[in-house]
């Protein structure tokens, strides 16, 4: 498998190997695109006295009223997202799944187990995602065609996540965060999409959104960040991003507009981390919505798919 491509002083990536003449790539074509990481309370990474998953299923759930509301937002405005369902909350609420594809949004996958890609094994990672790839497809009737890691947890000690995804049977990946990250990070990789070729063929890679501040780069849109950047530096900097011809992907989770969810112990930089802003991500998530229209990876990629040029 070659090497995770890095960002070059023309802004393409390069790899070790050349990508198929025929292998689908956007153009650069900016748009904004929102995705969810549908997973519950409890989903908190690594973290060592947190709830094992032998006890996630006697814990109460809140990803049902939760995604409901993120649901509900996007019907308000007619947007469409990308629904990365962990395998674990699809086995245990598969209406959810219907549901969010009956209003219009896409089914992606996040993995089965949680667990952060950097220490599972090949074999254990094909395996996870296999097993929620196929989940997802008996539920919702339809090929499930993009892949994010929970907590961005590719980087460049797991190149081999890309080919396993394409023997699993995706086509596309959302698990680069080309930027420092506790969980990982690959802070040289390219920003645009691209293509990582393997012996099966190409996956196509939309990394997370970072702007460049200072020679920085620095995410703005999701998670944490979403929940503690005000809105307007959001807004600014998505049109930084959008400005330079790359999509915006917006992420969050449903837990992040829940601020009556349990908190669980852990350190006081870490729990700042996890819930501050949970009170006013809900109406920055209505306001982001009125300001931006967005997508879902899918539909991006049908608006903007041309044939992808070989490159060494």
């Amino acid at each position: 498998m070659s090497s995770l491509p890095v960002a070059s002083s023309s802004g393409e990536g390069r790899t070790g190997s050349v990508a198929p003449a025929a292998a689908s790539l956007p153009a650069r074509t900016p748009a904004y695109i929102l995705s969810v990481d549908v997973e519950d309370w409890f989903h908190i990474l690594d973290l060592p006295d947190g709830p094992t998953r032998d006890s996630w299923s006697s814990l109460p759930s809140r990803v049902e009223r939760n995604l409901h509301r993120v649901l509900d937002v996007l019907d308000e405005r007619g947007a469409t997202a990308t629904m990365f369902f962990l395998g674990w909350i699809a086995e245990r609420f598969p209406h959810l799944v219907r549901e969010a594809q009956v209003r219009g949004h896409e089914i992606g996958s996040h993995g089965h187990g949680h667990r952060l890609v950097y220490r599972m094994t090949p074999e254990e990672f094909v395996t996870d995602a296999r097993r929620a790839r196929a989940l997802l497809q008996d539920i919702s009737g339809d090929a499930v065609a993009g892949y994010r890691a929970p907590g961005f947890s590719v980087t460049l000690a797991t190149p081999w996540v890309f080919e396993g995804l394409l023997e699993v049977g995706h086509s596309y990946d959302c698990s680069i965060f080309p930027a420092p990250r506790g969980h990982g990070g690959c802070p040289k990789a390219e920003r645009a999409p691209h293509l990582v070729p393997g012996e099966r063929g190409a996956l196509l890679e939309l990394p997370a959104s970072v702007a460049t501040v200072l020679g920085r780069r620095v995410c703005f849109f999701g998670g944490g960040y979403l929940r503690l950047f005000p809105a307007s530096v959001i807004r600014m900097m998505a049109r930084r991003v959008h400005a330079e011809g790359l999509p915006v992907i917006f992420y969050l989770h449903p837990r992040d507009i829940d601020p009556d969810q349990p908190r669980l112990p852990m350190p006081a930089v870490r729990s700042f981390k996890c819930y501050a802003g949970l009170g006013t991500a809900h109406a920055k998530l209505q306001s982001l919505l009125r300001t931006f229209s967005v997508i879902s990876v899918s539909e991006y990629l049908d608006r903007t798919a041309s044939t992808a040029p070989a490159r060494p």
